[in-house]
């Protein structure tokens, strides 16, 4: 009984993840997380969850502040909590003309914040930002080592940890004009939300069954003759 009501709890948690992704199958620079089993000591299953950063279809807008990695790498923004990594690069300028996410969000540079005046703005594969030709700041863009443990904050946010390391400016590809779509793919979410409902509904069943089982252990067999 108590390995069925383990595996209800992981395929709750299984379902939680897949609608999580489904949800987000149109929110740009969203990351699916895939969600994994392990036994434990006492031989019953937990789950745990993984970031996939598959990268998403890039899809071109010719707004000059939009912004996407090309392969792997992070923009990095300041938020209230720390500085936060982003594939979403649906960037704008608020009104002091300051680089920000579309929460408002400092996007950060070499140099911190950046301030951007009137004129022309090109942003090059290195990331570096010119106006009417004259260069103001190159963007920070980190990556985590292999296998990083990269956790979720705020839909399209990452919370960075120790392997960060910056980008060498001639290993990006900072595609100015292009923002990345979420890397969900909806139908193969669904037909594993199908799959997963159908797995659930049979550990249900052996759960009653066990304890219907049990039922006419102490009420009939235990009965004296």
């Amino acid at each position: 009984m108590s390995s069925a009501a383990s595996a209800l709890q992981m395929l709750e948690r299984r379902q939680a993840v897949l609608a999580n992704n489904l949800a987000n199958a149109s929110t740009r620079g969203f990351k699916a997380e895939t969600a994994f089993s392990r036994l434990m000591g006492s031989a019953l299953a937990t789950t745990d969850t993984a970031i996939d950063l598959t990268p998403g279809t890039l899809t071109q807008t010719h707004n000059p502040f939009d912004l996407a990695v090309s392969g792997n790498g992070f923009f990095v923004v300041q938020t209230p909590n720390g500085e936060r990594f982003v594939r979403n690069g649906s960037f704008a300028l608020n009104a002091n003309r300051q680089l920000v996410d579309g929460k408002g969000n400092p996007v950060l540079t070499d140099g911190g914040p950046i301030t951007i005046p009137p004129g022309q703005t090109e942003i090059d594969e290195s990331g570096m930002i010119t106006v009417n030709g004259k260069p103001l700041a190159r963007l920070r863009v980190e990556r985590v080592a292999d296998g990083a443990d990269l956790q979720h904050e705020g839909g399209t946010m990452f919370v960075p940890d120790a392997t960060r390391v910056a980008i060498a400016p001639a290993d990006r590809k900072v595609m100015q004009g292009f923002v990345e779509e979420s890397n969900v793919n909806a139908l193969t979410a669904m037909t594993d939300m199908l799959s997963v409902l159908h797995r659930y509904q049979a550990a249900q069943k052996t759960l009653t069954t066990i304890d219907e089982a049990r039922g006419i252990a102490v009420t009939d067999l235990a009965t004296p003759v």
